[in-house]
């Protein structure tokens, strides 16, 4: 394999902001996915890699969650089953690049800290466990079993198992997730945060209430034989393009699909499918039927007065409820409707920016439908009122009984590939006494049972002082995380950071006293061990579980597998006479999965079932026979208030979003091609009247400074410096600027009252040109 240098030669300055592009994907799309693939791993690599993505007998994609299609549903796999973002992510783990222990010997902590997020995720695989040293001034190699020494020693000089943080990224497998919270509970600490906590925990915490399980409620089947299709603070065309595919059979099938989001966003206008004739040679597929450009934040306000609306048309007309599946499967209906009714049409104005018409097309569109489904992503969760929100669309779906309905339901679409799989296997703060009394049983060990830290915890307690370790299972925490500079300092102040890493990030710069990074085998490589060669599972979005082994050599001799790293580490950290079998686990992944079929609910005879050519499907009560396991008994109707956004004059509300060129924290390229922005990520997209009204201009460097009022009135300010502004078609009074660049704005107290989960899509801020 012939090894690439790393990049040197990035240039970040040189922004060229041209025409928005009116279609997605299309042959452009393949044309960038072979060009970086070709880039990074070269021809032969990318010729052996991209045919196994996605494949029965490959390996899951290691970027979003989206599921494959199932031939037990009479759907076949495409050879080419992947998209372009995904062709990236495996270009990016499968790079030919290396950062070995020499670059680290040239480049000192502080240098690196100096260099941008993208320059660093360029320059390769990390390929040797590395250990900054109190006072060290550089990353030096070290031995695999000293490092493991180091950790466990560290520790175990805690006051408490309750003073270290476990982390974990959603790309780690189930067998990784499963035994790495064992090793977490065995020394003691649900302190488990995830990357859900930050994402999608307004949609786990609004589902289990309402309908009694955190997950959506559809198949893919579902999704492409539904009439109606809302898709709700959600970019498929970046975030899931593979999405785009089944909205296009929508499409096909006479469907309808609704487009809710502050921006336009390209995949949801038109869509070139590059496995069709029409996609290459024509001019793909219109898929929005209606762009419902809402103003943030307003979302909670529009579903209400959808809400109210059905409830108008079947006072005026009938037949628009589903009055038995009311009856008989949901609770809470008159306290709903008692509320629902009392519409101010003038708040819902102020508070979504659209015109009352276009409220009532969509109630109509509803009405009209005999199959609904609901998608929505960060543009719903991120919010102070997220989880209100989510239960208002559930509202909106138990009225019409769209709940355990073929062609309907309910879908929250993941991002990371196996993020809804992490929580499956137990990595929650919060897990419930049946998860523990199973795990008791099992391994003889005793569970802690007081709750942990979730994510925005685990940095209150480390400014604190309350936290000395930090141990993430993959993932860049620096970067995901809101508050970007505190953030830094509550890691710097620990006395442990471990970094389990393919590729160096924004969080190795910002080291503990003693910090680690410990390379790992990505998704794409063989994970070879005692018994052979094993593979792990993951979950999508639609709670299939399936089998996904990688096939190219690791990109270094010293690599570990993530059950290898924490089985050995569990091994010195609770010593060699514990009861629990961690050396077998490292030797065979079957024997991991043996015991999960005995933990985890819905995984009896896990290892037979996952080597069916589409593995299985988990159970899901309201989906698969509408019982609901709620404190009801039912499905629970709620009463969502909105409180409206005051923003106050010569302010704006800005969301944080993604890049077409970046997949969560991994920027892959400075082509945001999509919305027309070229070689540069400090950009804040702003309507154009707006500008005019600040008495700015496009093109305008200007500095972002967010005002956060506490909850004693005190106003915080927080500044991102130095953005170009950029006329956009964006909703009047809102911005938008990428993440992480503008993660420093959001501060760690604004978030979700019932989830915890950061307000990253509402922050009021003005500009101050430079």
């Amino acid at each position: 394999m012939a090894r690439k240098a790393p990049r040197q030669d990035i240039d970040e300055s040189r922004l060229e902001v041209g025409a928005t592009e009116d279609a997605a994907v299309g042959m452009k799309g393949v044309l960038v996915s072979l060009q970086r693939s070709w880039e990074q791993m070269g021809l032969s690599r990318t010729t052996r890699t991209l045919p196994l993505l996605n494949q029965r007998s490959g390996f899951d994609c290691p970027g979003c969650a989206w599921p494959d299609p199932q031939e037990s549903e009479g759907d076949k796999r495409k050879s080419a089953e992947f998209c372009e973002n995904g062709a990236k992510a495996v270009a990016e783990e499968a790079t030919t690049r290396r950062v070995e222990p020499d670059f680290f010997a040239r480049h000192s902590v502080t240098d690196l800290a100096d260099k941008s997020d993208y320059w660093l995720g360029q320059q390769g695989r990390i390929t040797h466990p590395m250990v900054l040293r109190d006072g060290d001034t550089h990353y030096r190699p070290i031995a695999w079993d000293e490092a493991f020494n180091v950790i466990a020693s560290e520790l175990r000089c805690l006051d408490s198992p309750d003073q270290a943080a476990f982390y974990t990224s959603g790309r780690t497998s189930n067998e990784a997730a499963f035994v790495y919270q064992l090793l977490v509970r065995s020394f003691g600490t649900n302190n488990l945060p995830d990357c859900s906590n930050m994402c999608h925990e307004s949609s786990g915490t609004a589902l289990t209430e309402t309908i009694g399980i955190g997950k959506g409620s559809v198949s893919l089947s579902d999704l492409e034989h539904a009439d109606l299709v809302l898709v709700v603070g959600q970019n498929p065309g970046t975030n899931h393009p593979r999405m785009l595919a089944s909205l296009e059979k929508v499409k096909r099938r006479g469907g309808k699909i609704v487009a809710v989001n502050p921006l336009p966003e390209t995949g949801l206008m038109r869509f070139k499918n590059p496995q069709s004739v029409r996609g290459v040679l024509g001019g793909g597929s219109p898929l929005a039927d209606e762009f419902v450009q809402i103003r943030i934040g307003g979302d909670l306000a529009l579903f209400k007065a959808l809400g109210s609306l059905l409830l108008q048309a079947e006072q005026d007309r009938g037949g628009v409820l589903d009055q038995q599946f009311i009856d008989e499967c949901t609770h809470g209906y008159d306290e709903f409707t008692n509320q629902a009714r009392q519409v101010d049409w003038d708040a819902v104005t102020e508070a979504t920016g659209l015109r009352r018409e276009q409220i009532t097309t969509v109630a109509e569109m509803l009405i009209d439908s005999e199959r609904t489904v609901a998608c929505w992503a960060m543009g719903l969760t991120q919010h102070k009122q997220g989880v209100d929100t989510i239960r208002e669309v559930v509202n909106l779906l138990l009225l019409r009984g769209m709940i355990g309905k073929p062609g309907a339901g309910v879908c929250p679409v993941r991002g990371h590939s196996n993020v809804q799989g992490d929580r499956t296997m137990g990595i929650w703060e919060k897990m419930p006494d049946t998860f523990l009394d199973a795990l008791e049983n099992e391994f003889d060990v005793t569970m802690p049972r007081h709750h942990g830290w979730d994510t925005v915890d685990t940095l209150k307690a480390m400014k604190a002082g309350h936290a000395q370790a930090f141990f993430a299972l993959g993932g860049n925490f620096v970067s995901a995380t809101p508050d970007t500079r505190g953030t830094e300092q509550a890691l710097q102040a620990c006395a442990l950071t471990v970094q389990v890493s393919t590729k160096l990030n924004r969080s190795h710069v910002v080291p503990g006293r003693t910090a680690l990074i410990l390379p790992t085998l990505g998704r794409t490589e063989r994970d070879r061990q005692a018994s052979g060669d094993q593979f792990v599972t993951v979950e999508d979005s639609m709670s299939v579980v399936h089998a996904s082994q990688g096939r190219l050599p690791p990109a270094s001799e010293h690599l570990l597998s993530e059950v290898a790293i924490i089985s050995r580490l569990a091994r010195k950290l609770l010593g060699a006479d514990h009861s629990v079998s961690w050396e077998e686990f490292e030797n065979n992944y079957d024997v991991i999965r043996d015991h999960i079929a005995h933990v985890v609910p819905g995984c009896a005879d896990f290892n037979q079932r996952v080597r069916q050519p589409d593995g299985f499907i988990l159970p899901h009560g309201p989906r698969d026979h509408r019982t609901f396991t709620t404190a009801s008994g039912k499905a629970n109707f709620t009463v969502n208030i909105p409180e409206l956004i005051k923003i106050p004059k010569g302010r704006l509300l800005l969301q944080t979003l993604r890049s077409h060129d970046q997949y969560n924290t991994t920027i892959y390229g400075l082509s945001d091609r999509y919305r027309g922005i070229e070689n540069a990520r400090r950009v804040v997209l702003v309507n154009a009247d707006d500008i005019v009204a600040l008495s700015l201009a496009d093109g305008d460097l200007v500095d972002l400074v967010s005002e956060w009022t506490d909850n004693q009135g005190n106003i915080e300010e927080r500044r991102a410096e130095r953005f170009s502004l950029v006329a956009y078609p964006i909703a009047k009074g809102c911005a938008a600027a990428y993440y992480p660049e503008a993660n420093p704005l959001v501060p760690l107290g604004a978030v979700d009252k019932k989830s915890n989960t950061p307000v990253s899509k509402a922050i009021i801020v003005r500009l101050e040109r430079v």
